[in-house]
């Protein structure tokens, strides 16, 4: 049996922050712009919101990548 340098935790918790990356990037899709001027590009779920949501995920693998839990004694 091989031993992985990562902990069940941090599979799990990478797992979530992928998720969370998903959705953030699922925020940003909409409807593309046509030849006709579209205001829903500019909403703040797609400008705001979902790259916030996507930037926490990221942020969330890193820490998810480096959290050493405590080993039982």
């Amino acid at each position: 049996m091989k031993k992985y340098n990562l902990d069940k935790i941090n599979i799990i918790l990478i797992g979530v922050s992928f998720l969370i990356i998903i959705i953030g990037f699922a925020l940003m899709v909409g409807a593309p712009s046509s030849d006709t001027y579209n205001p829903d590009i500019f909403s703040v779920r797609r400008i705001t919101v979902g790259p916030m949501i996507s930037l926490f995920g990221f942020v969330a693998m890193i820490v998810s990548i480096l959290y050493q839990p405590r080993k039982k004694e």
